[in-house]
């Protein structure tokens, strides 16, 4: 099963979420992502962050939806731009939830409260992630309204 994290510029907040699922995720599932505008270039701070938690990075990078090497079965938009966006036509009739997180890239101020920022973007994030693969997946896949409810569900969590 493959999971698209999707997010408007997929320098941050989809890199995160696709690194950490990656890291977590049991065998057959697999996390992308990619954004509608990519900025081409991975958020120094999301990389620090997740080399911080142990997590690998290795051969992830900025990348448009139009280019992505597998069809998704599950999008999950992580930014309220990318939630508004129409998918590419070839997405067809994916199952698509929005796990909406403020962009900790755009705060400003002081290192400890951008650190601070990133640091709660990943714990919303990585709590989102833990509850989705506590589900009974191998059930739940094939039963793509009671997924659909439950990840809808999962979007409003907060650790």
């Amino acid at each position: 099963m493959n999971v698209l994290f999707l997010c408007t510029g997929n320098s941050c907040r989809s890199l995160i979420s696709e690194a950490t699922f990656n890291h977590l995720a049991p065998s057959g599932w697999h996390a992308i992502s990619a954004g509608s505008q990519p900025t081409g270039k991975l958020n120094e701070k999301a990389l620090a962050l997740l080399a911080l938690k142990g997590i690998p990075t290795e051969g992830y990078y900025s990348k448009s939806w139009d280019d992505l090497p597998v069809t998704p079965d599950i999008v999950v938009t992580v930014c309220s731009s990318a939630a508004g966006e129409t998918c590419p036509a070839y997405l067809g009739q994916v199952l698509r939830t929005h796990w909406g997180v403020d962009d900790p890239s755009h705060v400003a101020g002081t290192e400890e409260e951008i650190h601070a920022a990133f640091e709660q973007a990943y714990a919303i994030l990585r709590a989102r992630i833990e509850a989705f693969l506590a589900l009974p997946l191998d059930e739940l896949k094939n039963d793509k309204v009671r997924l659909k409810a439950e990840l809808d569900r999962i979007g409003t969590l907060l650790p």
